[in-house]
């Protein structure tokens, strides 16, 4: 506990997670954003990410790791060096010139890949990168997340028959920023209010503000 309580931390001196107003790719306003595209400017950071996540992969059966692009390439990259195992990732778009190839990296039908990613929100990106391994002849059973946003995308994985396993929570990361007083009571209750409004299917600020870039 003690390690993640000390990631955790690490990721907020980073400003990887930030408590605010944000627009969501979907249009939704959210009171939290986290961006771990930042790992890559704190390598001491990213590397115990990658160790955080290595302890979580080690029971896991798999023959290579394949990460989604584009914010969980470095991760899998860090990952990949972590455990000495190949990795392979899905291009999010397929060469016009050379060989052509959709997926880069060497495998062959028939293996099983672990997904590497940042953060999982809701599932449709995830299915995308699984679509395009699977179409390839790979099997994807897992995937591996640093974080859980808890907005229904680890069940709705689940639901179509993938294991989500999830380094950190929402939940875990504001209990702990809130233990070490990084931030208030309020603030915490705000953000675990609106998951869980969105839960119940309940109202939320889901406008887009023009004034305001979506964030991915």
């Amino acid at each position: 506990m003690i390690e993640l309580e000390s990631l955790i931390l690490d990721l907020h001196d980073l400003g990887a997670v930030q408590l605010g107003e944000f627009t969501l790719k979907s249009g939704e306003i959210s009171p939290i954003y986290l961006d771990l595209r930042l790992l890559v400017s704190r390598p001491k950071t990213l590397r115990r990410v990658a160790q955080v996540l290595q302890g979580a992969a080690s029971p896991l059966k798999f023959d290579r790791l394949a990460a989604i692009p584009l914010a969980g390439l470095p991760i899998g990259v860090a990952l990949s060096m972590a455990m000495d195992c190949p990795l392979i990732y899905p291009r999010m778009q397929a060469k016009g010139h050379g060989t052509g190839r959709q997926i880069e990296g060497e495998y062959k039908a028939g293996e099983t890949v672990l997904l590497v990613d940042d953060v999982i929100s809701r599932g449709d990106s995830k299915l995308e990168a699984i679509a395009e391994l699977e179409a390839a002849g790979l099997k994807v059973p897992t995937l591996l997340m640093v974080v859980d946003r808890e907005m229904g995308g680890v069940q709705d994985l689940a639901d179509k028959g993938y294991q989500v396993h999830c380094a950190l929570t929402m939940h875990t990361i504001l209990d702990t920023l809130r233990s070490k007083e990084r931030i208030t009571e309020m603030q915490r209750e705000d953000v675990l209010a609106w998951l869980e409004n969105r839960e119940k299917g309940l109202p939320v600020d889901a406008l887009t503000k023009p004034d305001k870039p979506a964030l991915s």
